[in-house]
């Protein structure tokens, strides 16, 4: 067989996705590769093909037991033997999978990477023969990345000590250049082959919204979204459980997930989910990687995340099956707090004193980019492509800030007067204070702390008392993203940026781009929600969503183990009515139209009966 033919066999499908041919090409070839695939852009694909090819076993490393069980079941229906080793096996199950391996049953093997440091791992992989090793979310082995996990540093050892040096490859879908060169460096790949494919992935809708009322907005976006499965993000524990609380309360169908249950309920949580008895998913970060469900329709953030790469990876688990879907976040200016917090925080004992501030420092500089993302009135997808090298049009046409009006606004004298206050305030005391404090001496209020401090006495104080303090404080935050003002980070005091001398001396002019305000914060989001077109023969659609069902029920898999969604449309847009027909169907392979074939066309022939 070659690439080709394994592809239609077991995959069902024709052709390879952008970078995909390349990359297996490479493989086969024997050299080491480096692939950057956005989410939902095929990466498994790059190895599960070449592991048809070659005469042993593919190794693939994955973090996550959820991943693990999800890919195994997929490859098995469609024919590819597989099997994965992790802690939910019992000791006989394990056994069994390692006299199997032996015995060279597997092509693919899934492993979680704290399991390359044991004894009897060890043993079988020596008396192996692996001819790939696979290394999946390998950004998790840079310190620089969103989710170090240490078990990954263990990789290039283990390695070493095979009696053969397989092929190695590694794949992730959030890597900046920075993270792309320690992932080569730590996994000690020789010459690898690499492949950036882009991370654009045009069939999602972005959207910031900064409601006065973040539980309101959340509500009508799910409400509108009554007929989709999704994913609510929280920062932390607690959140998790207020919101999932409160979406059952009001009649949402709602799980949670969150590192502080038991590993029994997050277990049965994460399978409602997938398995589409609980239509909405309410977690934290530890929620989500790798995960493989296709039928996600929107993921929101109801508070911000500290990076970019997280946001980005986590609102990529919509949309997979390339159908239309959108990724919300709820922003306000208290989740930068809870950010900070989170990243002072962070547990890096795996580190030593200096690594750690290396990592905070940058974690910093990460939350600067993402809070910037938040308050930015230019396209968001523009932001997010910018900020991992991509070059992208000015506008894309499809998030939230390209369909809102917006307008430019000289600003300059009301930064005079921000930056002014900032100065009198720490000639006043002798250091600078926060964004709150600035606002409220700005706004003339006769806080506690303003007049304790004797702020009322300065020239600044109240000369913007005609502004609401929101919008005080909007302001500063668009002058901080502008550069015009700065965040010390650790003391979170508001401070003049690089510009601001040359702005209170009038040798620059200051123009900010301001949104038009529209009667709801979220109309946009709900109005993009709205335009979705009904899909193309809704009628069979349906049928067949009901006999996939039906099929996932009896064998207890996720629907969309059996098919995805987009091979369903693509299914009623072609109404199959033979074996071969069917087979001409996107993702349609020959392991699955024999296994599922005849119940598909059975349902197709009962449609065309009825009309």
């Amino acid at each position: 067989m070659d690439k080709f033919s394994v592809l239609k066999r077991f995959f069902g499908h024709t052709s390879f996705r952008e970078g995909q041919a390349e990359l297996i090409d490479a493989m086969v070839g024997g050299r080491d590769v480096l692939g950057v695939m956005p989410t939902g852009g095929g990466k498994s694909v790059c190895y599960q093909v070449p592991a048809m090819l070659f005469s042993g076993v593919t190794l693939v490393i994955s973090p996550l037991i959820s991943l693990m069980k999800d890919q195994v079941a997929s490859l098995k229906r469609a024919g590819i033997p597989a099997a994965f080793i992790n802690s939910s096996l019992t000791p006989r199950q394990l056994t069994l999978v390692f006299e199997r391996a032996a015995q060279g049953q597997y092509r693919i093997i899934y492993v979680a990477p704290e399991r390359l440091e044991t004894e009897g791992f060890r043993r079988w992989a020596k008396q192996a023969e692996i001819s790939l090793l696979a290394v999946d979310e390998a950004h998790c082995i840079s310190q620089w990345g969103q989710d170090f996990r240490p078990g990954y540093l263990k990789i290039a050892d283990f390695i070493d000590i095979l009696p053969k040096r397989p092929v190695v490859a590694a794949f992730t879908a959030t890597a900046t250049d920075l993270v792309r060169q320690d992932i080569e460096e730590r996994l000690r790949l020789c010459d690898p082959l690499r492949v950036v494919t882009g991370f654009d992935r045009p069939n999602l809708f972005f959207d910031v919204i900064r409601p006065k009322n973040k539980v309101d907005a959340l509500l009508q976006l799910l409400i509108s979204r009554r007929e989709q499965s999704g994913i609510v993000y929280c920062a932390t524990r607690s959140s998790v459980e207020q919101i999932c609380h409160l979406l059952c309360d009001h009649g949402i169908s709602a799980t949670r997930y969150h590192a502080g249950l038991e590993d029994e309920e997050r277990r049965t949580n994460q399978e409602d989910f997938q398995f589409d008895r609980k239509r909405v998913m309410v977690a934290t970060n530890a929620f989500g990687m790798g995960i493989d469900k296709s039928n996600v329709g929107f993921v929101i953030h109801y508070q911000m995340p500290k990076s970019l790469e997280s946001y980005y990876q986590e609102a990529g688990r919509a949309g997979r099956d390339g159908e239309k879907a959108d990724c919300i976040l709820l922003y306000t200016s208290a989740d930068e707090k809870t950010a900070r917090f989170l990243i002072e925080n962070r547990n890096s004992e795996d580190l030593n004193a200096e690594q750690q501030e290396q990592v905070r420092l940058a974690d910093y500089e990460r939350l600067r980019a993402m809070i910037c993302y938040c308050r930015t009135e230019s396209c968001l997808r523009g932001q997010l492509l910018s900020y991992f090298g991509q070059a992208h049009p000015q506008n894309c046409g499809n998030c939230g800030n390209c369909h809102r009006k917006v307008r430019r606004v000289d600003a300059t004298k009301i930064t005079q007067m921000i930056l002014s206050c900032i100065m009198r305030i720490k000639e006043k005391i002798g250091y600078y204070v926060g964004k709150t404090l600035v606002a409220q001496v700005l706004h003339g209020s006769e806080n506690k702390r303003v007049l304790a401090l004797g702020l009322e006495q300065i020239p600044t104080y109240g000369i913007l008392q005609e502004q609401p303090l929101r919008r005080i404080r909007f302001l500063m935050d668009l002058l901080e993203t502008e550069g015009y003002l700065r965040v010390e980070p650790q003391h979170e005091t508001l401070r003049p940026g690089q510009a601001a001398p040359a702005v209170l001396r009038g040798d620059r002019k200051v123009e900010l781009l301001v949104r038009v305000r529209s009667k709801s914060e979220n109309e946009t989001a709900l109005r993009q929600q709205q335009k979705r077109k009904v899909p193309e023969h809704g009628a069979l659609y349906e049928a067949l969503r009901a006999v996939r069902l039906e099929i996932a029920q009896k064998e207890r898999v996720p629907a969309y183990v059996v098919f995805s969604n987009a091979t369903l449309a693509d299914m009623a847009k072609k109404v199959p009515r033979t074996l071969s027909e069917f087979l001409e169907v996107s993702g349609v392979g020959e392991i699955k139209a024999a296994r599922y074939g005849a119940f598909f066309l059975a349902a197709i022939a009962a449609y065309d009966e009825n009309r």
